[in-house]
């Protein structure tokens, strides 16, 4: 802070998550689904500064491959910042920096969770002090996962994943080992892979509901803090369409539940892969035989809080 009380800086950690579950529901006329899944906000978290400045512009380090990342009004770190200026009639910009550590198109709403640490460092800096509900609005005008990574914790999504309800979890937290992989997958790509699927199989699958629920027995999993109960109920409908995209994450998902693993799933639509892990002994060991054949691991634990500003 100056000595005027303007804060130059404002500092934003916020979550990557897993979808502990995720029902699609049928394609719908407009081409997308709903979407019935239960988010769990995890201990890997994207790092976003926020500095003064007269227009917007954004720029990012980090250990993956960026040359991917837009860096013009198409970047959801800056349509947020932008809604949120013209929402609060904010007439000046931001320099947005970003330490990426959540994968890029992994499966794990890393853009959502620097376009939430973006409304939130921007309203910090920029002294608008909107209120959590408000930004929650504008979170929701910006994508399905982006209300989830500014709330955090453990919530159902519905509708395209937007719509949250807190779950409420015991007070011990999850054990995961998380395979990142070198290479992303395209979410609209997944998704048409599952319709395919669906329709190839029309004949010998239940269709698919236009409405999908969430299963009750994830949540008394997650209300009872049992991660055994949770392995037995992890699912994800975009699962098989990711596995026949790359075939290649087969083979680790067997190494993982054959060394240790409660059970191993598809991250969202992909390729993390997340294990989930008994305690944290179990976890450790997991992570060095999946390190030890060649794999980047990270150890994370969940549920975490949402986008939350950081006191350098």
């Amino acid at each position: 802070m100056t000595d005027t009380g303007v804060r130059e800086m404002a500092h934003v950690r916020a979550p990557g998550k897993i979808n502990v579950s995720l029902a699609v529901g049928a394609v719908m006329e407009d081409g997308y689904h709903d979407v019935a899944t239960t988010y769990q906000a995890v201990s890997l978290y994207e790092d976003i500064r926020a500095y003064h400045a007269d227009d917007f512009s954004v720029s990012f380090t980090g250990d993956f491959d960026l040359s991917g990342i837009p860096l013009d009004a198409s970047n959801l770190a800056i349509k947020a910042a932008q809604l949120l200026a013209r929402t609060a009639k904010y007439r000046g910009g931001v320099r947005l920096e970003i330490q990426k550590n959540v994968p890029i198109a992994g499966g794990m709403g890393g853009g959502s969770a620097d376009a939430a640490g973006a409304l939130v460092a921007c309203d910090a800096l920029w002294g608008t002090n909107l209120g959590k509900d408000a930004l929650l609005e504008l979170a929701a005008q910006l994508g399905a996962d982006v209300p989830f990574a500014l709330m955090g914790g453990t919530a159902i999504g519905t509708g395209r994943g937007d719509r949250l309800s807190p779950v409420l979890t015991s007070h011990e937290h999850f054990e995961w080992v998380l395979v990142l992989a070198e290479y992303g997958l395209s979410t609209p790509a997944v998704y048409g892979e599952l319709d395919a699927h669906r329709e190839r199989h029309v004949a010998d699958i239940k269709p698919a509901p236009q409405s999908p629920t969430v299963d009750t027995h994830v949540l008394q999993a997650l209300r009872a803090g049992d991660p055994v109960m949770l392995a037995d109920s992890l699912s994800n409908d975009l699962q098989a369409a990711a596995l026949h995209l790359q075939p290649a994450l087969v083979d680790i998902l067997e190494l993982g539940e054959s060394n240790g693993a409660l059970a191993g799933i598809v991250s969202g639509s992909g390729p993390t892969l997340a294990f989930l892990a008994q305690d944290v002994e179990s976890a450790i060991d997991l992570q060095v035989t999946l390190s030890a054949a060649g794999h980047k691991v990270v150890r994370v634990t969940g549920p975490v809080h949402g986008a939350r500003l950081v006191n350098d």
